[in-house]
Order: C-alpha cells, then sequence, then structure tokens
C-alpha cells in the first residue's frame, strides 16, 4: 500500500522522537533524516553539514555525492548558502543558483555543474545555539513553498533537540566519571595517609604531607603515589622528624613496630633520604644515605 505524504511525515516525525531515549545511534538517524527528507519535499538530493562543537564544519550526511560535493566545496571556500545558514542561524533559499552572481561564485559554478538549480538551507537551531544546517537541493527553480519551509523547519528542530540531548548525555557521563574518579581518589589517599601514619608514627596532616611533597618532588599525580604506597610498591623519601626503614621481617603484618612486615624505629632530624636497596647472600642490606642498616635474616 503506497503511503501518503502525511503518513511519511508523520513516520518521520515518530523517527525523530525516538532519538530523545537513550542509545540511538546519531549518524544513523541524520542519514535516515536527509533520505526521507528528499521524498517529502520532492528533493533531488539533501545533505547535513554539522559543527564539532569547536566551529569546525563537517558533512555527515548526504543522499548522493552530488550534494555531498557542493557542501564540501563550501566548507572549503569558507562561503555558501550553508555556511552563512549556520554563521546567521537562519534559513537561507536560493531559488536561482544561476542569478547568484557573485555573492557566492564557487558555490555557483560547482552547484551547476552538479546540475542543481535552486537549494534550501534550513538552520539545525535550538533557541541561540545553532549547530549545523539541513540542506535541500533542486533539479528546477523554485525551492520550497512557505508550508513546506515550515515543515522542513520543524524536522530540523526535533532533529536538533536530538542531537543536542546526545551530547547532554555524553558530556554528563564523562562529568560522572570525573566525579567517580575524585572520590575514588580521595579514598586511596585517605588509606594512604593511614598507612603512613601508622608506619610512621606521624598524625595525619604529616602523612598528608609527606604523600604530597613525594608527589610534587617526582612530578607523580598525589593518587599514583598513595596507590603506591597502599600497595607497598613506593617507598617514599623520609622527611625530617619523622621514622626510617629499619628492616623487613617473616613477622606478619600488623605487629608491634612493624607495616606489612617493615619495621620502623626514630631516627633524628636529617635531611630527607631516598632509600636503596641490595642483595648480599642471604641477606638484604638497606642502605639510607651513607648509613647501613642490616635486614634480619628470616
Amino acid at each position: 500500500m503506497t503511503q501518503t505524504r502525511e503518513g511519511q511525515l508523520v513516520e518521520t516525525f515518530v523517527t525523530l522522537a525516538d532519538t530523545l531515549v537513550v542509545g540511538y545511534d546519531i549518524v544513523d538517524l541524520l542519514q535516515t533524516l536527509v533520505e526521507k527528507c528528499v521524498p517529502l519535499f520532492a528533493s533531488s538530493a539533501a545533505g547535513i553539514i554539522l559543527s564539532a562543537g569547536d566551529g569546525e564544519l563537517e558533512v555527515v550526511a548526504s543522499t548522493n555525492e552530488r550534494s555531498r560535493l557542493v557542501e564540501i566545496l563550501q566548507l572549503r571556500s569558507g562561503s555558501g548558502p550553508c555556511v552563512e545558514c549556520f554563521t546567521t542561524g537562519r534559513a537561507v533559499s536560493v531559488p536561482d543558483i544561476d542569478a547568484v552572481g557573485p555573492k557566492w561564485p564557487r558555490f555557483r559554478a560547482g552547484a551547476l555543474e552538479q546540475g542543481f538549480a535552486s537549494m534550501r538551507a534550513v538552520p539545525l537551531r535550538l533557541r541561540s545555539t545553532t549547530i549545523g544546517s539541513l540542506n535541500l537541493f533542486w533539479d528546477r527553480l523554485g525551492g520550497l513553498g512557505e508550508e513546506d519551509a515550515l515543515t522542513v523547519q520543524a524536522l530540523a528542530d526535533v532533529a536538533t533537540i536530538g542531537i543536542l540531548q546526545e551530547r547532554a548525555i555524553r558530556e554528563s557521563d564523562v562529568a560522572r566519571q570525573q566525579l567517580q574518579h575524585a572520590l575514588s581518589s580521595r579514598v586511596l589517599i585517605e588509606q594512604a595517609k593511614g598507612v603512613l601514619a601508622f608506619t610512621h608514627q606521624a598524625n595525619m596532616d604529616e602523612a598528608f604531607r609527606l604523600l604530597r611533597d613525594h608527589a610534587r618532588s617526582n612530578g607523580i599525580p598525589l593518587v599514583d603515589v598513595a596507590e603506591g604506597v597502599v600497595n607497598r610498591t613506593l617507598s617514599l623519601s623520609e622527611s625530617p622528624g619523622l621514622y626510617r626503614i629499619v628492616g623487613r621481617h617473616s613477622s606478619p603484618a600488623g605487629a608491634p613496630g612493624r607495616a606489612g612486615g617493615v619495621e620502623w624505629s626514630p631516627r633524628p632530624r636529617t635531611p630527607a633520604a631516598h632509600v636503596h636497596r641490595e642483595q648480599t647472600g642471604d641477606n638484604h642490606e638497606t642502605h639510607l644515605s651513607s648509613r647501613r642498616l642490616r635486614r634480619h635474616r628470616h
């Protein structure tokens, strides 16, 4: 059964309305829109140019290579009805391309070469935000009537809402991930502070200062330093007035004076120093500056 034009129009609006739910393909949506516009408005071709948000325009959908080439030509030259529609946020009608004259010479030559005689560019716009244009081309003179012009603008408006919603969802997901990362990082830092407070017999403020000083002096993200401390893959430099590594014992973690098998003892206030280890026979030696501290045998 042949569908009426009204039926096709309703079906198109329903398709666009489906974009208001999560999980649709934006590129497929725009391609569907231009394909439906051709029979709805008896056009020879249709296409869409879209801004990625940085001002750069790209052709994202077209019904044939003819319209795509004319749109690309306008983007490269930075002029033409499609570009003007995007920059002004207003529809641009060209009922006779041959009569354009010197205003858009490259567009005129390219469009006529592709066999187009008229066109209309409609903004993809929501209030003051314009994100692209929906462009219709005809091999005949004239373009759109007033009622059809309102209809194609309505289609463009609904498509714009769908596109902007998809962008908002994507951006909110990024923001949500960043927030979750920040919260997880804070938990890790608090765990690392607890480890250092116990192993260094320091308060939580001193433990955080030790974490931050190491991160800054080595150009490492604070959360990476915290992760290393919690996982016991990183030994921090000592700060004045804190404590130094004595050795690693076979005793279980949590024994008095030990953390994860590492025993700590008081030291006099001396400049910070990095810890280096070497293996000698059955013993491991821990060097702190020029002072040797021997590891207990297992």
